[in-house]
This record gives C-alpha cells, structure tokens and sequence, in this order.
C-alpha cells in the first residue's frame, strides 16, 4: 500500500469540508480532502443555497455567520460562483407575527442586524409575489445571500485546487482513522491534522463517538420550479409566520409564545412535519421552495406528498409567481444536536470531528472553520 501524508487531511467535501480545507490552506497548510463519491452528494447540495444570517441570534453565532457571509462574497467572486445578495423578507400575515416581528426590530435593530420593518405596500413593491391580502407588514434584512448549492459544491474543489494548492481525491472511501493515520483502500494518509466532515455518515468510522453525542437526524422534503418566465424575479428571499418558530434568533421574542400557540391550534399537521416555508431563487430563475423536518436515526428513504402539499399550501398563503409547476422533488438528511449550534469533538491528538450544523451549513461553515483552525 502506498503512503502519501499532508499537513492537514479533510474527510468530506461538503460545505463543512471545503470550508475547513479553504481555512487551513490559507494559513499555507499542504491539504487533501478525500470524499467517498465523485462530487458531494449529501445535504450541502440539497438545500436552499441560503446564507441566512437573520436566523442566527445576536453575540457569537451572528458574528460567525457574518464572517461565513464575508468569505461566501470573497470566495464566490474568485470560483466564478454566482450569489446574489438579495435579502430576505419575512412576511406578516397574522397580528401575532406582526408582534414578534415588532419585538425583534426593537431589541435588535443595534444588535449588528441590518433590519428595517416595512409596510405591505413596500413588501410587494420588493417582492412581486408577496400576497397582500392581510399582510400587515414585514421584517426587510440586507445581509441574506443566495447561491445555487449544486453549482457552489462543484465549483469549490477546483477553485481550492488552483488557487491554494488543495489535493481533492474523489471517490475514495475512508476505510479507518488510527493515530495521524488516515487508510483508503490502496493509499494511507499521514496527517498532523485530521478533521472528519463526514455529515450524516461519520458514525461509520466513529460509532462509539456517534452514539455517545447524542446527535439525531433531520430528513426535509424540498422542491424547484421550472425557469419563471419573462425573466421574473422574487426579489430578496421569502419567508412567513412559522418561520419565526424555527430560527434561534426569535426564540427570546416575549410574544412568541402565543404564535406557538395559534399554530399549534390551527396548523397542526404543519407542526406535526416541522414545516415552515422559504422561497429562494437561483441564478437561472428558478425557485426552491421547503421545507419539512423530520427527525429520527432511521428516515424513510421515501417521500411523503401529504407533506409537499402541506409546504404548496401553506406557500399558497402568502406567495406567487407566474409559473408554480414542480420539476424536481427531493429530500436530504442532515446531522442535528438538539440544543447545539455544531458537534466538535477532538477524539485524539490528530483527529476532530466537525459535524451537526443542524442545517446552517451554508450560513455558517465558513465562520466556524476559520475558528477552528485558529485554534487546532
């Protein structure tokens, strides 16, 4: 068996890997990430592509995720990626949402959120396809990015490549991990630093590990659009009411409860999955709609349709856009540590796991990489 070694070894190239690759070949660290299939198949390509750091409370968290959205703006001008710094705006249909959303924009409005409320009027001239029937207003944010994730984990790699020097090995299985020793089916690896960003899988090299953390799984259903025609644009990305139960940034908000408590009331079947509904927009003009969240260590591999109904109708509430029609339909699986923003855990000398964003890899990747790599 041949041995090759590098400074620093990445198993996965998800957003967390290429994020912990791109932070330690900046400091001019000889990297290699190794992924068991030809590109990153898991949820880092099926998600909304959103850099969201309105969902991330004020102090730490926020702070990460505006360094990650930092990085996102360097590197996507560099790898030829598209974003679009488009913003989001979150819709109030509902006076106990108009409440909460009220709350937020007083008590963080100098908390280093760029927010400002605007009337229904305005909502729709931002976004055409805000339904103003009822709307009392909404939560405008100026630091939401969109990028197309399939298009972003793709062209990462190469960009790592030309410009840091970065060794990608594609479809290469990690059989085990012992010491500084990183074992492939016909190379080891020798590593100072070994991260395992292995997502949903790293309980394979790690079960003890695994099974001690406490993490669980999250499955969501998500869907995409066709091209909207004549070159129609959703404006900054959109979201409504049960939103604001699913982001750690509102869960301080005093009037919350009594959203929680209507929807409870009224949308049962939507609590039931975990729905709540953003709207986003790629470079070509189609639209991601989700999602639902279901969480367990065995997720039906099968998609349910009562749930994607549940997400249109729900949708159909305060959203539209001339062409609705689903092309795709899919689901991911992520890691999720109740209670936790990430799962970090040095299991020797040489090896950390980073894992268990919960979701917020796009948004956050990039901020708790350079923090890592600070300190490792």
């Amino acid at each position: 068996m041949k041995e090759k070694s590098a400074d620093v070894i990445v198993v996965g190239a998800g957003i967390v890997g290429l994020a912990m690759a791109y932070h330690s070949a900046k400091k001019g660290k000889k990297v290699v990430v190794i992924e068991r299939s030809q590109q990153a198949q898991g949820a880092s390509i099926r998600n909304f592509g959103l850099i969201w750091p309105i969902g991330q409370p004020s102090g730490p968290l926020l702070d990460r995720a505006l360094r990650s959205r930092s990085t996102w703006l360097e590197v996507a001008g560099e790898a030829g990626i598209w974003l679009h710094q488009n913003g989001s705006l979150q819709l109030a249909h509902h006076q106990d949402e108009w409440d909460v959303i009220n709350e937020f924009y007083s008590t963080n409005s100098h908390e280093g959120f760029q927010i400002e409320l605007v009337a229904a009027d305005k909502a729709k001239q931002l976004s055409p396809g805000t339904k103003t029937a009822g709307l009392k207003g909404g939560l405008l944010s100026s630091t939401e990015c969109t990028v197309d994730p399939r298009e972003a984990i793709s062209k990462l790699p190469g960009y790592l490549e030309k410009k840091y020097g970065v060794e990608m090995v594609f479809g290469t299985v990690v059989t085990s991990i012992e010491k500084d020793q990183v074992a492939t089916a016909d190379i080891t690896w020798r590593g100072e630093k070994i991260f395992v960003c292995s997502g949903a899988d790293f309980e394979t090299l790690f079960p003890e590990t695994f099974q001690q953390s406490g993490i669980t799984k999250c499955k969501l259903q998500m869907m995409r659009t066709g091209v909207q025609p004549h070159a129609w644009k959703v404006g900054p990305s959109l979201c409504a009411g049960l939103t604001l139960l699913h982001y750690g940034a509102f869960k301080d908000c005093k009037s919350l409860p009594a959203l929680q408590t209507r929807a409870q009331t009224d949308m049962p079947d939507l609590i039931k999955w975990g729905i709540h509904v953003l709207v986003s927009q790629n470079g070509n003009g189609e639209l991601v709609l989700g999602d639902s969240h279901e969480y367990g260590l065995s997720l039906s591999p099968f998609d349910r349709e009562e749930i994607n109904q549940l997400i249109m109708s729900y949708l159909g509430t305060f959203f539209e856009a001339p062409d609705m029609a689903i092309n795709e339909r899919w689901h991911g699986v992520y890691p999720k540590l109740e209670g936790k923003t990430e799962f970090v855990a040095r299991v020797s000398d040489h090896t950390t796991i980073v894992n268990g964003l919960s979701g917020a890899g796009m948004t956050l990747s990039f901020g708790l990489a350079e923090e890592l790599t600070n300190i490792l």
